[in-house]
């Protein structure tokens, strides 16, 4: 037989990793809470965002608190699914195609929130909402540079190498969108897998947050990195020298493709009352009207105008730019292949 000695050292870091370990484990969600799990974009360190605003707007209304988690879209459908035998979250806010695949995990439940009727974009099923209309894009520093870049070709150039960052395909949604497009724009998988693999030469490295990299431009860190057009237009209200632009081929138009902020009630939610009543909360109509203004994006709602100087000059922003839709069940269905692919042709 063999006898074990247990130290009093050996006893006390044993006891310190049991506290470590319960410190972190789900606690019951209290009944006035409800829990978001979100991508980032749509709040700001101000406290002045769309959803910060709609957040004490709601908790003053119902006497509910918000609890907000946020992350890279893959990071938070990642961590609800890891919960899914105890879920923490009321509501989940993401954009394609990990919203498709929240579903595909079985995350989602059913909820058609009011409004919901004037949505074009949401899922047949119910599970899924526009709650903000964006699209993919990406920005420049144009302090150092007089003319944004025009093509893909452009960004291989020497002058880029160590100053061109994108964030993580199958991290954040916005670098997962850079796969998309790419995909679109070389005409398929191996074309577009040979130019990001050429890319790589320039390219910083991993980011997990696109909502990072605006800030990293503006400073002059980089001269080119990866985002939609709903987070960039709000950084550069504080980011003077932010700018947007639309990729292209070499002779070809810019393109781009919607990338919508979706909300999701949860499959187990805790407290799913008080998240669908959030989700109404953002379809209304004044919540609506605020998102050009306030988000810097597009109305989810049809019936709702989006006027003013920033809703004109998103629209200025727009024109000339081909819109494409991708196939986002045929995205969600292959979206571990083309990140395999992905990940061996930039040796990420």
């Amino acid at each position: 037989m063999t006898t074990r000695i247990r130290t009093a050292a050996a006893t006390a870091s044993a006891l310190a990793l049991a506290a470590a370990l319960a410190a972190c484990a789900p606690t019951e969600a209290a009944a006035d809470t409800v829990t978001v799990y979100s991508a980032d974009g749509l709040r700001d360190e101000e406290g002045t965002g769309w959803l910060d605003q709609l957040f004490a707007e709601f908790e003053e209304e119902t006497g509910l608190t918000v609890q907000y988690v946020e992350g890279g879209s893959g990071e938070m459908v990642q961590r609800a699914d890891r919960e899914s035998t105890n879920t923490q979250a009321d509501v989940m806010i993401t954009l394609p195609p990990f919203i498709q695949q929240a579903d595909g995990l079985g995350l989602l439940q059913p909820y058609e929130p009011e409004g919901a009727e004037n949505v074009d974009v949401k899922d047949p099923d119910g599970k899924w909402t526009a709650v903000v209309n964006n699209y993919f894009a990406f920005v420049y520093n144009t302090k150092e540079l007089s003319e944004p870049p025009t093509t893909w070709e452009d960004l291989l150039a020497p002058g880029f190498e160590g100053r061109l960052q994108y964030s993580t395909p199958g991290v954040a949604g916005d670098g997962t969108a850079v796969v998309i497009q790419a995909m679109h724009d070389f005409g398929g998988l191996e074309p577009a897998m040979d130019y990001l693999g050429e890319l790589q030469a320039n390219n910083v490295g991993p980011s997990s947050s696109t909502g990072a990299l605006g800030p990293k431009v503006d400073k002059g860190e980089l001269l080119v990195a990866n985002g939609d057009v709903q987070m960039n237009y709000a950084q550069s209200r504080t980011m003077p020298n932010l700018g947007i632009w639309f990729p292209s081929r070499e002779g070809g138009d810019p393109t781009t493709f919607a990338l919508p902020y979706t909300a999701g009630l949860m499959e187990g939610a805790p407290n799913a009352d008080n998240g669908r009543a959030l989700m109404d909360f953002l379809l209304t109509e004044d919540a609506q009207q605020r998102v050009a203004p306030v988000a810097g994006g597009f109305p989810a709602r049809t019936d709702v105008a989006s006027e003013g100087e920033d809703a004109e000059a998103l629209e200025e922003l727009m024109e000339g730019v081909e819109v494409f839709e991708p196939d986002w069940d045929d995205i969600d269905a292959h979206l571990p292949e083309y990140l395999d692919a992905w990940r061996e042709a930039t040796g990420s």
